[in-house]
């Protein structure tokens, strides 16, 4: 053991400079000196010297500030850095816990904290620091921008998650005194964000405790009851425990095999989740005894296998070798469950002592063994291909609430493990699709994916993976991204990047656009866009306060701002629009669709639909619109255009604000498939629905939806959501379907 050279020293008024009152110095000394003489039995003299100057730094920052509990604030800080002793950390990590909150609470800056402590204990300090000085529009931003500035810190280094998972771990122990409201969110918090990421980097002893803790703090009341009924129920348990304990021993004994035989009892969160879940009493979960057998090889692992097997037999299906595919973790063991004596489940892991360690300490594992090991398979290497996911997730991600969400699918606890068409091993999440699998082998292939073979057979892209499956994506240079895979993918990194490309491409055709309805708008002074001086146009971006003309296009294609108005700020200097109150508002009722008014349609012409435009350019579900029909468009706040028919009953609602009608009409030659609703009656005969389907089909048409109501004992109604070209292309159909002999009607339905 190194020698502490601070052994013994006290920190007191005169001679360190504490601000600490004299009733309290006592306890403060006490806890720096227990903390330098943990440090000093594996860091060097000189690196404990660097830790209690940093004590004495925080102790003069945290001057007159006290907890709730009425302890002085320096000893929080000092108790989340006795929590990395423990495990084992480097004195940069432990120096970062102790300073943590001087950048947040504190005047102190982060420069002076570089110039003092050195550039890494400054930044870990500022990845944990909230963002304090800038203004949120809610709570929930605000929580959300400070988990993505900790989580990006924690991309740069990881040691800033692991200083941040110490200090909600005391602040867990210590969270009695707080009011029972602010106790339960922020032991919500810690279920829904810090437990998952505990878990996701393999911390097994810290996770546990923070569940304990958060299901103390959430449910007080159901974590009385259920310890109190654990209490009560161990003492019948001993007995059986100690007779299985030894029948294991014995056996290992004979066998010749050296190993640890340890009764393992579940934590009360895992009780209740478990009791919840699966909907059973607490003797049912209760009745499971759990044991844990660690030896020094890992081929002693599997001979244990084998001798337990042999001792007790194993309940089909319940095997699990996570040594051969650990968890995205790193987490490593053998599971088994075994029928035990009076017919009692019995829940196995096997393992050895370094998985035991890398089970219980994770990443953290890293400076406890100082390991080099930074490949694929070990925890080290785990955590950082997921961080380099979070770095992908950030950037793709429009807003840090977004970004937060993607996190927590993120952190999705079980998985399914798949192999790639040369033998490779994936891991995703349960319920993960084949969508998901392709953003997990390569962003461009998510992006471009039109099909998978799952097993060598085609399969739809929605579905969703099991253990064993051998998954091949099938891509196409010109595929792009379904809006549509946003209601089934899992995965936070699949998500982002749908969500990412849909949003420049949105972007992309709200610009296009609102360059047309610009255009249209400036017809009336017979000019367009392209002739008006750019120096004007740069001005008027410059007093609406945007980067470019690309964004105020956008706004207008999204329906943020009025073609009108940005026509007639174009205009200002060019020509003398009227500015009499009310004058504008009268030159704005030539934009009114000709029908809404009375009059005859008037310049600018109506704007033409393509069927191309994207998603600036919606079609109203209440009346569904097709090629043919006479319509009219409705301007919309970030949706952009939606198409109505012009007998819609919907339109009523909107008539008292005609300044967002805006005149539309069909494209000569309309492109796409559009959504239409058919009803029909039907005889109720055998085969009626698959002939009504085969007669769609026939005429080139493609069913989306049915549903079937029996109106009486002989007729049924089939309601159908069919896709066609157009209101020709409809009328076919409907000739098509009224000629079959069970149909006694067919109508379409309208708003």
């Amino acid at each position: 053991m190194r020698t502490n050279p601070l052994r013994g020293t006290a920190l007191n008024p005169s001679e360190s400079g504490s601000p600490l009152a004299a009733a309290d110095q006592d306890t403060t000394t006490t806890l720096i000196r227990e903390l330098c003489e943990r440090l000093g039995s594996y860091l060097e003299p000189e690196q404990v010297a660097k830790v209690f100057d940093a004590c004495n730094f925080s102790a003069e920052a945290h001057k007159g500030q006290r907890r709730m509990s009425g302890e002085p604030y320096v000893q929080h800080p000092i108790a989340v850095a006795g929590i990395l002793a423990e495990m084992r950390m480097d004195h940069q990590s432990i120096m970062a816990a102790i300073l943590h909150d001087v950048i947040e609470d504190t005047p102190t800056a982060k420069d002076q904290l570089a110039t003092r402590f050195g550039e890494d204990v400054a930044e870990l300090v500022d990845g944990v620091s909230k963002l304090t000085q800038i203004k949120f529009s809610s709570k929930a931003e605000a929580q959300a921008e400070n988990f993505r500035k900790m989580m990006l810190a924690m991309v740069r280094d990881i040691r800033v998650i692991l200083v941040k998972l110490a200090d909600r771990l005391h602040n867990m122990r210590t969270c009695a005194i707080l009011p029972p409201a602010k106790r339960r969110r922020i032991a919500r918090e810690t279920l829904d964000i810090y437990v998952p990421i505990a878990n996701r980097l393999g911390m097994n002893t810290v996770r546990l405790e923070l569940e304990d803790l958060g299901f103390a703090g959430l449910y007080p009341t159901r974590y009385r009851v259920l310890s109190e009924a654990v209490k009560k129920a161990r003492g019948n348990r001993k007995e059986i425990v100690t007779k299985i304990q030894a029948a294991m021993e014995q056996r290992l004994a004979g066998e010749e095999l050296l190993g640890r035989v340890l009764g393992r009892e579940k934590h009360l969160y895992s009780l209740y989740r478990k009791m919840k879940h699966k909907t059973l009493s607490f003797s049912e979960v209760f009745d499971v005894y759990a044991f844990r057998i660690i030896v020094d090889k890992v081929d002693a692992c599997y001979r244990v296998l084998g001798a337990v097997h042999n001792l007790y037999k194993p309940v089909p299906g319940k095997f699990k070798d996570y040594i051969a595919i650990p968890k995205a973790n790193g987490y490593q063991a053998l599971h088994t469950v075994l029928f035990g004596p009076y017919g009692v489940p019995i829940e196995v892991q096997i393992r050895t002592e370094e998985m035991n360690t890398v089970a219980e300490a994770g990443i953290a594992a890293h400076w406890l063994y100082k390991s080099s090991d930074s490949s694929s398979d070990s925890a080290q290497g785990r955590a950082r291909e997921w961080l380099r996911n979070l770095l992908e997730m950030q950037k793709n991600a429009g807003n840090s609430l977004e970004f937060l969400e993607n996190v927590k699918i993120d952190l999705f606890p079980d998985e399914v493990y798949v192999f790639t068409p040369r033998g490779e091993i994936m891991k995703l999440p349960r319920g993960a699709t084949a969508v998901d699998f392709a953003y997990a082998v390569h962003t461009d292939v998510g992006n471009t994916c039109v099909a998978a073979k799952i097993d060598r057979r085609l399969a739809p892209l929605r579905t969703l993976l099991a253990n064993g499956q051998t998954v091949e994506i099938i891509t196409a240079p010109g595929a792009r991204p379904n809006p549509a895979w946003l209601n089934f993918v899992l995965t936070g990194k699949a998500r982002a990047n749908i969500r990412h490309y849909l949003k420049n491409l949105k972007r992309e055709e709200a610009v296009s656009l609102g360059r047309r309805l610009v255009d249209r708008a400036l017809v009336i002074s017979s000019t367009t866009l392209d002739q008006v001086p750019a120096s004007r146009v740069q001005a008027v971006v410059e007093e609406l306060k945007l980067r470019s003309l690309d964004d105020l296009l956008d706004d207008v294609g999204l329906g943020k701002r009025m073609a009108a108005l940005v026509a007639k700020r174009l205009l200002t200097e060019k020509e003398d629009i009227p500015k009499r109150s009310g004058g504008f508002k009268k030159a704005l009722t030539r934009y009114v669709p000709a029908w809404l008014r009375g009059g005859e349609p008037s310049q600018p012409r109506p704007l033409a639909i393509k069927g191309t435009e994207g998603m600036v350019v919606t079609f109203a579900k209440c009346c569904r619109p097709i090629p043919g029909d006479p319509i009219v468009g409705f301007v919309t706040s970030g949706r952009g255009i939606v198409i109505h028919t012009e007998t819609c009953k919907n339109l009523a609602e909107f008539r008292n604000r005609p300044e967002k009608w805006i005149d539309v009409q069909w494209e000569a030659e309309v492109q796409g498939d559009f959504q239409v609703e058919i009803r029909v009656e039907v005889a109720n005969r055998r085969g009626a629905l698959a002939t009504v389907a085969s007669a769609i089909a026939e005429m080139e048409a493609n069913i989306d939806n049915v549903n079937m109501d029996e109106r009486d004992g002989r007729y049924s109604t089939l309601t159908l959501l069919i896709e066609v070209h157009s209101r020709r292309h409809l009328a076919r159909v409907m000739r098509r379907v009224r000629s079959i002999e069970l149909v006694a009607r067919i109508t379409r339905t309208r708003g």
